[in-house]
C-alpha cells in the first residue's frame, strides 16, 4: 500500500492527515518526540481501521529523525508522501518569540533548527528514494506569518519564511521527475481556544487541502485563510 510519512504527528493537524490519507488506503507512519503520544495516534487510527505505526524522534535530533522515517519506509516499504508540520505545543528549550528589532542569533538560531534544518534532514530522508522512483510528493508546513509577517512572531516569523523559500525553490528545481514539492501556510488558529477576533477552523477543514497538493500536483503553494 502507498505511505504517508507524517512529522510532528499530534492530535490535530497531524490526525486529521492521518485520516485524510489513511482514508483513501495509505499506511500512517506517524513521527513525533512522544512514543505514548503516539502510540495513542496509532490505537485511535487502527479502530478506525487504518494502517499505521509509531517511529519517535525528536526534529532537533537529526540523525534520529533520518533513522525513524528509513525505519518507516522499511514498515511500509517505501514512502509516497513526507509531511512536515512540527509545531511546539509544550515547551521547547530555546524556542522563544522575539519582534523584529529584538530578532538575535542568540533566539533565532533555534527557531532555524527546529522548522529548517528538521524539514532539510527529513527531505533528505525519503528524496533519493523518491527520485529514483519518479514519483512522491514533499509537502511542508508553516504559519501564515511565513508569506503575511506578524511583529510578535519576529523571529519564527523569519525561520518559517526561509522554509518556504526552500520549498517554492525545491517545486521548481523537481519540476519534470515527478517528484512534487508545496508548501501550506495556515493563516488561521487551528482548533478552539485562540485568541479573540483571531480567525479559526478545524484541523479537518485544512486537511484536505493536502490531499489535493499530492493528487493534483498543481501547485507549489497554498495559503489557508478559512
Amino acid at each position: 500500500m502507498p505511505a504517508i510519512a507524517i512529522v510532528g504527528a499530534g492530535p490535530g493537524m497531524g490526525l486529521a492527515i492521518a485520516r485524510t490519507f489513511g482514508g483513501r488506503g495509505f499506511g500512517v507512519a506517524l513521527i513525533a518526540r512522544s512514543k505514548d503520544k503516539l502510540e495513542t495516534l496509532v490505537a485511535q487510527l487502527e479502530s478506525e481501521g487504518i494502517t499505521a505505526a509509531a517511529f519517535p524522534a525528536d526534529v532537533l535530533d537529526r540523525p534520529a529523525l533520518s533513522a525513524a522515517l528509513d525505519a518507516a519506509r522499511d514498515h511500509f516499504g517505501g514512502l509516497d508522501v513526507l509531511e512536515y508540520s512540527p509545531a511546539p505545543h509544550s515547551p521547547v528549550p530555546g524556542l522563544t518569540m522575539a519582534v523584529p528589532s529584538e530578532v538575535t542569533v542568540d533566539n533565532l538560531q533555534p527557531q532555524i533548527e527546529y522548522t529548517v534544518y528538521g524539514a532539510l534532514a527529513a527531505a533528505h530522508a525519503v528524496l533519493p528514494a523518491m527520485r529514483q522512483a519518479g514519483a512522491g510528493t514533499l509537502l511542508f508546513t508553516t504559519g501564515g506569518g511565513s508569506v503575511h509577517p506578524i511583529p510578535m512572531l519576529g523571529n519564527v516569523n523569519a525561520a518559517a519564511a526561509a522554509l518556504r523559500n526552500w520549498v517554492l525553490n525545491l517545486h521548481n528545481e523537481l519540476a519534470g521527475t515527478g517528484v512534487h514539492a508545496a508548501h501550506v501556510a495556515i493563516n488561521v488558529w487551528i482548533g478552539a481556544g485562540g485568541p479573540e477576533g483571531f480567525p479559526s477552523a478545524a484541523p479537518e477543514q485544512i486537511a484536505g487541502l493536502y490531499w489535493d497538493l499530492h493528487e493534483r500536483r498543481d501547485r507549489s503553494e497554498v495559503v489557508f485563510n478559512g
